[in-house]
């Protein structure tokens, strides 16, 4: 594999390489993952037994906060996140126009109003300078509160948390990062969890770090909202007792899912090495046929997904797919154009429907073999003019 001199004719043969390959991981894995799995069976405590105690202790450790609280999924966590803050009816979150369909739903969820705003076309996340108007323009009408801006680490790479926090202060709202597809990314010298007062990630299968079934987190340094977080989780009981001194959820990580995510984690910043080595060679080699990610200097994406813009999308999906190749769209449509957000559709999202149009997602985990990568450079090269004739 060698990001100077891709392979420009496709290999004979070879198995279809599909998107993501958790069976690699899982075979790789697999001693360790059944003696964590077996030491939970054994022990019996499969709500927040030892196994989630330790997770939360090596996840803060990992990511620079001072709490971290393991949660049923990535949504629970977005809407256990908001509880905790008190967002609820006439509070305005704003949400990118540009993620997945969980961001903005955790948002009516829990009561409140998402607003949706546009996102910068280089790095996909939240425009600073949208925010600002979508902010003046909610404070001006007057109906809603500005409240929470809920920026989305897509496809791995940190938001501008700087610039989204100056903007977020200025209007009296605070941030809530929506970390779901990046932890293990970084920005300057922080890691994804410690950029923002508040994070909330996710251990879907198919993330950098994922169990095998649903899982997620709440990162955060704040004691107070630590607190409250493991309240709520946990049907809004504080302690062993059984009064529920707030309304909370069925929110808790089970004990199996902990043991796993620990089996993992322990290879975690190894497979984030792998993911980085694949993402340069994709983009050293079709940097001249499609546009790859921009990754600033002085940031990390987790490489959740390398994702690339090109014409005739479709078309080109078809063509890999023929050649054995496995691909995603993320996401088809802007978060304004769902049906279930319709009633939220106030502006207009010209970069979001843009995106929906054009972005690829092409396979990168850590098992993808060399001679994969170049079968996956070999047949995007051979893709990407084959369907503008």
């Amino acid at each position: 594999m060698s990001p100077s001199k891709p392979v420009l004719t496709l290999a004979p043969g070879g198995r279809r390489i599909n998107l993501y390959d958790l069976h690699g991981q899982k075979n790789r894995l697999g001693e360790d993952l059944d003696r964590r799995m077996g030491a939970v069976l054994q022990h019996g405590q499969f709500i927040l037994g030892p196994e989630v105690d330790e997770l939360e202790r090596r996840l803060a450790s990992f990511a620079g906060v001072d709490h971290a609280i393991a949660v049923s999924s990535g949504r629970d966590a977005l809407m256990i996140a908001m509880m905790a803050m008190g967002v609820g009816r006439g509070d305005a979150v704003f949400v990118p126009g540009f993620t997945f369909a969980a961001t903005g739903g955790a948002v009516v969820s829990v009561g409140a109003t998402p607003v949706f705003v546009d996102v910068d076309p280089v790095s996909f996340a939240m425009d600073p300078d949208d925010l600002d108007k979508a902010m003046t323009e909610v404070r001006n009408e007057g109906r809603l509160v500005p409240r929470v801006a809920m920026p989305v680490d897509l496809y791995g790479l940190p938001a501008d948390y700087a610039a989204l926090t100056a903007v977020a202060e200025k209007h009296g709202a605070t941030i809530l990062a929506d970390a779901a597809q990046s932890f293990g990314g970084r920005s300057g010298n922080q890691r994804v969890g410690a950029l923002a007062p508040i994070t909330a990630t996710s251990f879907y299968p198919t993330k950098p770090l994922g169990c095998y079934g649903d899982g997620g987190a709440i990162l955060t340094s704040d004691p107070a909202l630590a607190e409250s977080i493991r309240a709520i989780r946990s049907h809004g009981r504080a302690g062993d007792g059984d009064e529920a001194t707030v309304l909370g959820l069925t929110g808790r990580l089970d004990t199996l899912q902990a043991a796993v995510l620990l089996a993992k984690l322990d290879v975690f910043e190894a497979e984030l090495k792998r993911r980085h080595e694949i993402a340069a060679c994709y983009d050293a080699a079709l940097g001249d046929l499609v546009t790859v990610p921009v990754i600033p200097d002085d940031q990390a994406s987790a490489f959740a997904l390398y994702t690339v813009r090109v014409r005739h999308r479709d078309k080109v999906r078809d063509l890999l797919d023929e050649r054995g190749i496995g691909t995603g769209v993320f996401y088809r449509l802007a978060l304004h154009q769902h049906p279930a957000f319709r009633a939220y559709a106030t502006r207009a999202l010209p970069h979001s429907v843009a995106l929906a149009a054009d972005v690829l997602s092409l396979p990168l985990h850590a098992d993808l073999a060399d001679d994969e990568v170049d079968r996956v450079i070999a047949a995007v090269r051979a893709a990407v003019p084959a369907a503008a004739e």
